[in-house]
């Protein structure tokens, strides 16, 4: 059975380091519960050191990180200080730095090549602003491009790929996860971008989850209807209870397969 992947990504929350133990001891619990799911953690930088202490099931993620090694880099954090501290994966690209921070195409890809280079796995988000039919936007497929360009071949089977349209992040003004469905398609969109790229086999080797208001309530479609790796968890995972719903929900399932003959054909 291949393990589901959730990962909660606190954003710039909790307020205090008090309450960033307290979640983090909670979800470590239900973690080392069930552990037929993969748990990974991001919490904010001035608190990951001490976060990072507790976790010893669940994984540690960065929410970010610098592409360079350490140096005169005023307010940025390498990802050698990442790997001090036992950082497994970083979130790279997500539409929040993209939008409000001015990160650009160039410099995810930057933080991706760095990351693989020196045995992180980069958690890239890709994703579309608007979508105005049931089609995933060339735009969510040139940031994928991109971000991968003059990657190594041997290295991108360690990359995970969170698709989160950016339209279903629940800050999002009248936002609303998207369908099982087009989630779905969208796996199909993204694993035929990466074959085009790199190979069929590498492709396979891929996992993609899911991002944009996902719940306790709406995980089970996305996994199992929408094919999905796991899910990417903002909101949903500072609430211990929701999320240790979501890890014990993840870890009853196996992982469908992926008709992957949609793909080599063309779709969609």
């Amino acid at each position: 059975m291949s393990k589901k992947l959730i990962i909660a990504n606190w954003k710039a929350n909790p307020p205090t380091l008090h309450d960033a133990l307290e979640l983090a001891r909670n979800i470590e619990r239900a973690a080392s519960a069930h552990r037929r799911v993969e748990v990974i953690v991001a919490p904010p930088f001035p608190f990951l050191a001490e976060v990072a202490s507790v976790l010893k099931r669940a994984k540690r993620a960065s929410q970010n990180t610098f592409w360079g090694d350490v140096g005169p880099y005023t307010g940025e954090v390498s990802w050698r200080q990442l790997k001090s501290l036992n950082v497994t994966h970083v979130i790279v690209g997500h539409s929040e730095r993209r939008m409000l921070l001015g990160e650009t195409d160039e410099m995810v890809n930057k933080k991706v090549q760095a990351l693989l280079e020196h045995g992180l796995i980069p958690i890239l988000c890709v994703g579309e602003r608007e979508r105005s039919g049931g089609e995933m936007p060339e735009d969510a497929a040139q940031q994928l491009k991109s971000a991968l360009a003059g990657v190594k071949k041997v290295l991108v089977k360690n990359l995970i790929i969170a698709y989160e349209p950016v339209w279903a992040i629940s800050t999002a003004p009248g936002s609303s996860p998207d369908t099982p469905e087009s989630v779905f398609r969208a796996h199909v969109y993204i694993k035929k971008v990466i074959a085009g790229l790199f190979g069929r086999p590498v492709a396979e080797r891929v996992k993609i989850i899911y991002g944009g208001s996902v719940n306790a309530h709406n995980i089970l479609s996305f996994l199992i209807d929408g094919h999905m790796h796991g899910a990417l968890v903002g909101g949903a995972s500072l609430n211990a209870e929701e999320f240790a719903g979501m890890i014990k929900i993840a870890s009853s399932q196996s992982l469908p397969l992926i008709n992957r003959s949609r793909y080599r054909h063309g779709c969609p």
